[in-house]
């Protein structure tokens, strides 16, 4: 008798063993067997070229849901990533061409790119900065306060360029959205180099500790001693830099900024993060499943157009994913109770 109840916590231990490992392999599964789906069905999918196409393009998607990540492990979410992503593009535009049409002339003219950078990224920072008081301070859900802040940071994009494009930059503005490192794309340097920070900072730093402890819990985390409304402020500060700093790129990439600009980018950013196995309920996930959520968004989209397959498709398939990606992440927790 005592045998068979000794038995059960090591059955159910190694039950919830399985289960952990299959939720962190199943993204990395489903990337390889959509890569062998799409060179089966098109061969020139895996070229060196169409690859690193699908690096540059998924790299600003990467940087926003880096920002993400830490949204979603303190349990919230920022719907307003595209919108920022523009308002800050137009904020780098204006700060790089030092005026917009008569309307707006900045006294000290045109500025060089790393000026433009910094402005872009500050007023990503600041954006977050007032969403993350809000939602800390106030208590104000955070799915309303990014509702919100989508729209007021489409509205300031269109105030900012007056409807229209601000465009024609100089080459070295340009060349962080179009340029090379020997044979890898400018964007992909910039997200690598966000991903590492991140992970260092997420893994080894007592704020990432933290971030995964308001996340599990945010009354054990308060009384034992954290300042879990600094936390969640700092987290959506995080989002709004990544989303400044991917403004830029995205302006440098098209050589514009417009206030239609990350239209639909908080969709595939949050697939991209909920996919690469962060859970929306919080305390669980990490960079290195973002970066894999990432790149199966991004193989997925390549691999649909290479196809011919609709937009329309696409955005049904992305959102048929995410809901997929819900219903596994609820599943692997009734597993584990």
């Amino acid at each position: 008798m005592t045998t068979t109840t000794s038995s059960l916590p090591a059955t159910r231990s190694a039950s919830n063993r399985a289960i952990d490992l299959l939720a962190r392999l199943a993204p990395a599964l489903f990337l390889v067997l959509l890569m062998v789906l799409f060179t089966t069905l098109a061969p020139r999918f895996l070229s060196t070229i169409n690859l690193f196409n699908v690096l540059r393009q998924v790299s600003i998607y990467g940087i926003l849901g880096v920002g993400m990540t830490f949204v979603i492990l303190t349990r919230g979410i920022d719907l307003s990533v595209g919108a920022l992503a523009a308002f800050t593009g137009l904020v780098a535009a204006v700060v790089a061409k030092g005026a917009v049409d008569t309307r707006l002339v900045l006294p000290w003219g045109g500025a060089s790119w790393p000026w433009a950078a910094l402005a872009a990224i500050a007023a990503g920072g600041l954006s977050g900065l007032l969403q993350g008081l809000i939602v800390s301070r106030l208590s104000v859900p955070s799915f309303v306060v990014t509702l919100g802040g989508m729209t007021v940071f489409r509205g300031l994009a269109l105030i900012i360029g007056n409807g229209g494009p601000i465009s024609g930059f100089s080459d070295s503005f340009g060349w962080w959205g179009r340029g090379m490192v020997g044979p890898v794309p400018a964007p992909v340097i910039a997200f690598l180099a966000v991903v590492v920070a991140a992970a260092i900072v997420l893994r080894s730093t007592p704020f990432g500790r933290a971030v995964y402890a308001v996340g599990s819990n945010p009354e054990a985390a308060r009384l034992c001693g954290l300042d879990v409304n600094r936390v969640l402020t700092s987290v959506y500060v995080l989002t709004g830099l990544c989303a400044g700093l991917g403004g830029f790129i995205l302006a440098s990439r098209l050589n514009s900024a417009e206030a239609v600009a990350g239209t639909q980018y908080e969709l595939n950013v949050i697939a991209a993060v909920v996919i690469g196995g962060t859970s929306l309920y919080g305390g669980a996930g990490g960079i290195v499943g973002t970066v894999i959520g990432t790149l199966l968004i991004g193989v997925l989209l390549n691999g649909l157009v290479i196809l011919n397959v609709s937009p329309y498709v696409q955005q049904l398939l992305i959102g048929a994913i995410i809901v997929g990606a819900v219903v596994f992440d609820v599943s692997v927790k009734k597993q584990k109770r």
